[in-house]
Formats: C-alpha cells, structure tokens, sequence
C-alpha cells in the first residue's frame, strides 16, 4: 500500500473526525432549544447583524444559496426568521429574526462555553485555541477559492497526500 493512501497519514480524515464529533456534541444542548446545527449557525449569523439578503447569509457560511434557501423556508415555517423580497430588489430575499429567533439568542449563549469545556483537552485550551483558530482560517481562506471554482481544478498526483507525521 502507498504511504500516501494511509488514512492515518491524511489530514482531511481527522478535520472530518474533528467536525463530526464536535457537530454531535452541540446536538443535545441545540436539540433542547429547538435548532438543528445548521440552523444554529444561521442564527449565529443573523445575531450578530439582522435583516441580511440570502446571499449574504450564504457567503458568510461558505455555502451556495441552493443550500441556504431550503434551511431558511424551514426556519421560517418554524418562526425563527421571516423572508420578504427587498423593496429595492425584488430579486433579493432578505432573512429577519422574528421575535421568537430573537429570544434563542439568550438561551444559546451558554452553547459555546459548554462546547469549550467538551473539546478542551491536553493540546486544546484556552491559551492554544487562538493558532488553531488562525491555522484553521488560513486553511479556509486557501481553500475557499478552490471550493467555488468546482472539478475544473482537479489534484495531481503530488498533491494527494499532505505530508503528516501521524506521531
């Protein structure tokens, strides 16, 4: 077997493992205020600046619109958000907090710090998050214009694998 193929050896195994876990941890403390993962992080979004076009919402998620748009008609038939045309562009929908999406922004507060204190472990803490915030940003911003462009950028063979010493 090639060294490469190793899924010890891969980086994209461990940030889905991360990712996973760390999504089903927030389940019960979401699921008891009524949100879904996804939904928690257009809450998130709209929490800290309301009345934001769709679009926006998407970009601010790293999602497509396609996807954002499905999650947002749910999140309004449950009352958390509101969706109108823009009166200046009709092609725009603008997402509002209703007064119930409003009022989770209290009951969620605590959310992050029982995350926190789930996922701190000997190399996480509250001295190291800030360069794993940073590493995680630089992986972001270097993918994210590689995500948007699709399958035309396709990985040669001396990019399938990244360099990982599993000790």
């Amino acid at each position: 077997m090639h060294e490469a193929l190793k899924l010890e050896n891969q980086l994209c195994f461990r940030l889905y493992t991360a990712s996973r876990l760390i999504t089903q941890a927030y389940y019960p403390l979401l699921s008891a205020i009524g949100l879904t993962y996804p939904q928690y992080l257009v809450m998130m979004v709209l929490w800290e600046q309301d009345c934001l076009p769709v679009n926006d919402i998407a970009k601010r998620l790293y999602l497509e619109t396609n996807t954002v748009t499905p999650l947002l008609k749910r999140m309004e038939a449950e009352g958390f958000v509101s969706r109108s045309r823009s009166s200046a562009d009709a092609r725009q929908v603008i997402v509002n907090l209703t007064p119930k999406g409003r009022s989770l922004e209290n009951r969620a507060s605590c959310v992050p710090l029982h995350i926190g204190k789930a996922i701190m472990c000997q190399s996480l803490n509250a001295e190291s998050a800030p360069a794993l915030f940073a590493t995680l940003d630089d992986i972001i911003s270097t993918l994210s214009p590689v995500a948007t462009a699709g399958p035309a950028g396709s990985v040669g063979s001396e990019a399938s694998a990244f360099p990982v010493d599993s000790k």
